[in-house]
């Protein structure tokens, strides 16, 4: 008797899934963004990926990361899996449960203080724990290190381009694949990942401005361990088109502030970008496409008294795609 009232709340989860899917929210007007649309921080999607997250290990006070998470249907709750993916790729996981059109926040420093890295959200049903079609999370984070830099940033989403719960999961699973690959057909999947990021126009250092750069790699096992960026190729250029090479090695994922040790290039980074003048970088795998997501944080101290100094930051631009990328992510029922 308790098997079948739990099939039958699987398959009316699954149905109630499989029609709100089909449909926008009746309220809205306009058109809605098209599940195939890449992914961005501009859209909602079932797998939500926030490029940083940082907090004291004593005091959240200087630095630390509030997480925000909305679940926009107004049918259905969801049921969200959280991986905390260290720089060193260690994980650590949560659930979080969201009623139809809630929102909900948490402080890192009250969840996993004392870690860099970056957290991947990933929407999963309600009796399983199997990833789900459920393309209706957006999200974003503010972010504030000891070093004075800080920004919002929006949670890159990614949209399931198949409907109910992801093939091939079910009540013998213990681990299920999620794939990038862009595909509706056989091999139900994602939207594909960024393959070469670019960063636009970094200012110079000898104007105050202090850019730190975040790279994180997609894939791997959120199970047992993240795969890393390895190394990665890149180009620098001023804006007068003049350019450098470079090469950068990082784990899951590679922090570091733009300076004459950061990216190793000749002429050095200061000198090729002087005062007065900006320039902008892109990085990728050169041996064979790999994911990556960033983004950037800029720190001026002059941005108080100087009418061309701020503060900020944004993700870094997505330039190609890479749909071979997936993680292996562990089965079992959420705990909320």
């Amino acid at each position: 008797m308790r098997t079948s009232r739990k099939l039958t709340h699987a398959l009316l989860a699954l149905f109630a899934l499989v029609v709100m899917s089909s449909f926008a929210l009746a309220a809205d007007p306009g058109t809605l963004v098209p599940w195939s649309s890449e992914a961005s921080d501009q859209k909602a999607g079932s797998i939500l990926f926030y490029n940083v997250y940082t907090s004291g290990a004593t005091s959240g006070n200087a630095e630390n990361t509030r997480v925000n998470i909305t679940n926009t249907s107004v049918t259905s709750a969801a049921f969200v899996h959280l991986y905390f993916v260290s720089a060193g790729c260690a994980i650590a996981d949560s659930y979080i449960c969201l009623t139809a059109t809630q929102t909900a926040s948490f402080l890192a420093s009250d969840v996993d203080p004392g870690v860099k890295g970056y957290i991947v959200a990933v929407a999963v049903d309600g009796v399983l724990g199997c990833p789900v079609s459920f393309n209706w999370l957006i999200g974003d984070e503010y972010v504030k290190f000891a070093s004075g830099h800080a920004a919002n940033l929006g949670a890159v989403a990614f949209a399931a381009l198949y409907q109910g719960i992801l093939p091939g999961c079910n009540s013998g699973s213990f681990t299920a694949t999620i794939r990038f690959n862009g595909n509706a057909g056989e091999v139900p999947g994602y939207n594909c990942a960024p393959a070469v990021l670019a960063l636009d126009n970094v200012g110079s250092r000898a104007d105050g401005n202090d850019t730190m750069v975040i790279i994180n790699r997609v894939g791997g096992n959120l199970g047992i361990g993240a795969s890393s960026l390895g190394t990665l190729f890149g180009l620098l250029y001023d804006d007068a088109e003049n350019v450098l090479s470079f090469s950068v090695t990082g784990g899951c994922q590679l922090m570091s502030s733009l300076t004459n040790n950061f990216p190793r290039t000749t002429p050095r980074f200061e000198t090729f970008i002087p005062a007065g003048r900006t320039g902008w970088a892109k990085v990728f795998n050169q041996n064979g496409a790999i994911g990556i997501l960033g983004a950037a944080i800029n720190l001026n101290a002059n941005a108080a008294s100087s009418a061309g100094a701020f503060n900020g930051g944004h993700n870094l631009h997505h330039l190609t795609l890479n749909c071979t990328d997936a993680y292996v992510v562990p089965v079992f029922p959420p705990s909320c």
